[in-house]
C-alpha cells in the first residue's frame, strides 16, 4: 500500500480581518476539501476595501524573502493559486515563484483579478492589465469574470447578449495564451448565472444556476477555492466548476436567511459540510 500523502495548494492573496474574503475564505474552504492551505500574504488589512475605513499593510517587499524560505526548505506544492495582486512587482514575484515551485504535477490556477461590471478596479493601470496577460500564460486553468476576459483578450465589454459561440471563441483566445482551461464565470443569462467551461480540447460546456440574492464580495474567492482543491484532487472541471457555483448559491440564499449585511459576504462557515460530503461521495 503506498504512503497516503496530502495534497498542498500555495495560496497567494490578501489576508483581510474581516469580512470574508481572500485568504480567510481561501484557509478553511480548500481545507474542507481535504487540502492543506499554504498562504503567501500579499498584503495585511483589517477588513475588505468595500468598507469606509480600513487598515491596510503592503507585504510586497517581504514576499520574495518568505517564499525563499519555502525554496530552502525544498517545498513543493500540487497547486499554486494567485488571487488578486495590487501592483506589477507583485505579478513578477507570483510569476518567479511559479518558475520556482510549478513542476510538472503542480496545477498552477491563476484569478487574473483585475475588474467587474466592464470597468477596472481604480488600482489596475493599462500597464499591469498588459503584465496580468503574461501571469495568464502561465497558467493551467485561468478563472476571469467576463470583464476580465474582455480585457485580456481586448473585446468591448456589455453586460448581457453574448452567443455560444462568442463566448467559445473568447475562451479559446485565452486558452491561445498558454492555459490549458478556462473558467469565463458568472455570465448574465436571464435569471441564470453561466460559467464557460474550456477544459483542454474538450467541448465547451455552459453549466448554470439561478441567480439568487444580492451581489456579495468574497464569492469569487469561494468560487476559485473550490475549482483549486477540485483540481489538485484530480477531478474534471466542470465538476468543480458546478461544485463552485452550487455552493455559492448556497451560501449566498443561507447568507439572506439569516439576514447578514451585504458586506459582510457570505456565510460560508454554515455550509462548510457541503464541501467535506463532496469530497467523500467523489
Amino acid at each position: 500500500m503506498s504512503e497516503y500523502r496530502q495534497k498542498k495548494i500555495a495560496m497567494i492573496n490578501d489576508l483581510s480581518g474581516y469580512g470574508r474574503c481572500s485568504l480567510t475564505v481561501a484557509i478553511p474552504i480548500i481545507s474542507a476539501m481535504k487540502v492543506q492551505c499554504c498562504p503567501v500574504p500579499t498584503s495585511i488589512l483589517s477588513n475588505h476595501t468595500g468598507f469606509p475605513v480600513y487598515f491596510f499593510d503592503d507585504y510586497t517587499e517581504k514576499m520574495p524573502s518568505y517564499i525563499e524560505k519555502w525554496k530552502e526548505l525544498d517545498l513543493s506544492f500540487d497547486g499554486i493559486v494567485s488571487g488578486f495582486l495590487g501592483s506589477e512587482a507583485q505579478i513578477a514575484i507570483v510569476m518567479d515563484m511559479i518558475r520556482k515551485f510549478g513542476g510538472e504535477e503542480t496545477r498552477v490556477i491563476i484569478d487574473p483579478i483585475m475588474g467587474d461590471h466592464g470597468q477596472t478596479y481604480a488600482t489596475f493601470t493599462p500597464s499591469m492589465c498588459r503584465r496580468m496577460k503574461d501571469l495568464v500564460s502561465m497558467g493551467d486553468i485561468v478563472t476571469p469574470n467576463l470583464t476580465e476576459a474582455c480585457i485580456l483578450t481586448g473585446r468591448p465589454f456589455r453586460k448581457k447578449g453574448w452567443t455560444r459561440e462568442e463566448l467559445k471563441t473568447m475562451a479559446a483566445d485565452i486558452q491561445a495564451m498558454g492555459p490549458e482551461s478556462v473558467v469565463i464565470t458568472g455570465v448574465n443569462q436571464g435569471g441564470y448565472l453561466v460559467n464557460v467551461v474550456a477544459e483542454g480540447r474538450r467541448e465547451v460546456t455552459f453549466p448554470k444556476t439561478i441567480r439568487v440574492g444580492q451581489e456579495r464580495p468574497g464569492t469569487g474567492d469561494v468560487f476559485s477555492s473550490v475549482v483549486a482543491a477540485a483540481a489538485v484532487r484530480g477531478w474534471d472541471l466542470e465538476e468543480g466548476v458546478r461544485l463552485a457555483a452550487s455552493f455559492v448559491k448556497k451560501c449566498i440564499r443561507r447568507s439572506e436567511e439569516l439576514d447578514i449585511p451585504a458586506a459582510n459576504g457570505v456565510c460560508f462557515e454554515e455550509l462548510l459540510d457541503v464541501l467535506v460530503r463532496a469530497v467523500h461521495q467523489g
